[in-house]
């Protein structure tokens, strides 16, 4: 069931699934909460008390922000852990990996753990010499500055048919109901909204985390010249381990979701608290 909460600026929507502690997940840019229809189940199910939640702008949460950059994810979250009454240990995607690092940091007695999938928290420079020996990720990148210079949904369609090397059993009826999402009114423009970020506020957090954090990186994602290489680097930066999912790309929650609940369970189990 879809609920809603009041944070400032907006509505936040969220759906509630199961008992114990609190687990908060946050999709990444474009997408909705139901990236993790598959590994929220298999937390809820493991004695968790999971809340998918949509971004600013996107899914069912109100239009109109004034920006959506990784440090109001972060905020978002926050006040969203204060009203399901936590903590919460955040599972974040792509730019949420780096809203979580920016909430543990601010706001410790409320995160006492961060899982990061694939996160975009440090800001990417461009690798010439893998342009030329890394043919996903020059497809990615293509597309990518195509998308921010067009404002083109076929654009992002086909970003995101690159970054599933390989596709849920229910891709076709996802990737429906994800264009028909963004083909309402307002929806694209607050997406492209989220180009107008850089994770340079995430980065400068990351010496801050105190908590125990989980970096999970998919081995073929192509947002990133060399997957465990990025990984390494963040959690070389704070208290973090890092686990990859081979031939994962760079939506593992929703490609490989038994090979990820089975990373992220036994990191709950130590941290998660109620």
């Amino acid at each position: 069931m879809t609920e809603f909460v009041e944070v400032p600026g907006g509505k936040l929507s969220y759906e509630v699934a199961g008992e114990g502690p609190l687990v908060v997940l946050s999709a990444g840019i474009g997408d909705g909460r139901q990236v993790y229809r598959f590994l929220a189940p298999e937390l809820a199910q493991a004695g968790y008390r999971v809340a998918s939640v949509d971004l600013r702008g996107h899914g069912d949460s109100s239009l109109g922000w004034p920006s959506i950059t990784r440090t109001d994810v972060a905020a978002d979250l926050i006040a969203m852990i204060r009203y399901l009454g936590g903590p919460a240990v955040i599972v974040g995607h792509s730019i949420s990996g780096g809203a979580a690092t920016v909430a543990a940091a601010k706001a410790p007695d409320l995160v006492p753990g961060t899982v990061e999938l694939n996160p975009l928290t440090r800001t990417q420079p461009l690798k010439v010499g893998a342009l030329f020996r890394n043919r996903r990720y020059r497809r990615c990148g293509t597309l990518t500055l195509g998308i921010q210079m067009t404002h083109s949904l076929g654009l992002w369609m086909r970003c995101l048919n690159l970054a599933y090397p390989a596709k849920p059993a229910d891709w076709d009826s996802y990737m429906a109901a994800m264009r028909a999402k963004l083909t309402e009114p307002g929806r694209l423009a607050e997406f492209m909204k989220t180009f107008k970020s850089t994770p340079a506020d995430a980065a400068a957090q990351l010496p801050n985390l105190r908590c125990p954090a989980l970096i999970i990186m998919g081995t073929a994602d192509p947002d990133f010249a060399d997957p465990k290489a990025e990984g390494d680097a963040i959690a070389a930066t704070m208290p973090a381990g890092l686990a990859t999912v081979d031939g994962a790309g760079h939506y593992p929650q929703a490609q490989c979701p038994a090979e990820v609940a089975a990373l992220i369970i036994p990191f709950l189990k130590d941290n998660a608290r109620a």
